[in-house]
């Protein structure tokens, strides 16, 4: 049974509809294909329409949808040949950061991600891709080797935020973290980032730091969870809804504020209801990105980079 949000049951009620006529169809000798039609195409319109008018706190809800597709799925869809690398070879793995050699396009590359899961065992087992110290030292880790061997780095950006536990500061977090940020500023090799679910604080910018930064149409990228900034300011997470909005957290804000470099349109409905048209249209991006960046030099990388760090919050609107 699919998983539908607050905003898509009238959308949801007539995609249930249709299929119970066509489970009518298959069973009994009733033409009613044209009456299928209509609702499809009505459900169409309804999705368009919910869609084309999202508010920054309903796309949250639509980057956190558990169908949303994951790390594990745009891989698959992605590259060939992907040899995942364990461990962070100082304490251990862990597994919200995935990563590994592959082949994309015919050509070998470094890819890695925030893995959420796709069931309760699965989320458990990847901390619902929320990385702990460990995490972020194999990201380094992936980085350094991407950058021995000369290989192009992509990642794919999908999480709440970093582990925010005890044991996860006892251990470095916050140094792990700003880590991957220098090994990321330093890199002399092509990196793309797409923040393709949610792009949460420290947690999504450690590997997020690369020259080409784009993002899927509903996702959201910010420095801490409306929930979370709702805590701070209204000491109440209920005002999570009045925190997106002043967050302005959405891609169609942040291309604006030229924090992200290009937006990637989603099927109608949303990623979560396509996953191979959504991987399609990241590879479509990521090849030109790739393509472009691969014309300059290790020294001409490396400095697009950090002068495109540096440059943020320089020219953004006072109002």
């Amino acid at each position: 049974m699919k998983f539908h949000l607050e905003f898509e049951r009238p959308i949801a009620e007539l995609e249930s509809k249709i299929n119970e006529l066509r489970h009518l169809t298959s069973g009994q000798d009733v033409d009613i294909v044209s009456e299928i039609q209509r609702l499809q195409a009505k459900a169409e319109k309804l999705l368009s329409q919910a869609y084309g008018k999202l508010t920054p706190w309903q796309k949250v809800q639509v980057a956190r949808h558990p169908e949303r597709p994951r790390f594990s799925d745009l891989v698959s869809r992605l590259v060939e040949d992907f040899t995942p690398l364990a461990g962070d070879r100082s304490f251990g793995e862990d597994r919200a950061i995935m990563g590994g050699f592959a082949r994309y396009r015919g050509r070998s590359v470094m890819i890695m991600g925030h893995e959420k899961g796709h069931d309760t065992e699965s989320r458990l087992r990847h901390n619902f891709g929320m990385p702990k110290p460990e995490g972020y030292r194999k990201a380094r880790r992936f980085m350094e080797l991407a950058d021995h061997f000369n290989l192009p780095l992509i990642s794919l950006v999908d999480t709440i935020g970093a582990y925010p536990g005890l044991d996860a500061e006892e251990r470095g977090q916050a140094e792990a973290i700003a880590r991957c940020l220098e090994t990321s500023l330093s890199l002399k090799v092509p990196y793309v980032s797409v923040i393709v679910g949610e792009g949460g604080s420290g947690g999504a910018i450690a590997i997020a730091t690369s020259n080409h930064v784009h993002m899927l149409e509903h996702a959201v990228y910010s420095v801490i969870t409306p929930e979370g900034c709702a805590s701070i300011l209204w000491r109440s997470a209920a005002k999570a809804q009045e925190a997106a909005v002043a967050q302005k957290l959405t891609a169609q804000d942040l291309l604006g504020f030229k924090i992200i470099d290009s937006i990637i349109t989603e099927p109608l409905g949303g990623a979560h209801r396509d996953h191979p048209l959504t991987a399609a249209k990241i590879d479509q991006v990521l090849s030109q990105s790739l393509g472009e960046l691969s014309r300059l030099d290790g020294p001409s990388l490396q400095k697009h980079r950090r002068e495109k760090f540096l440059s943020m919050g320089r020219t953004l609107p006072m109002n």
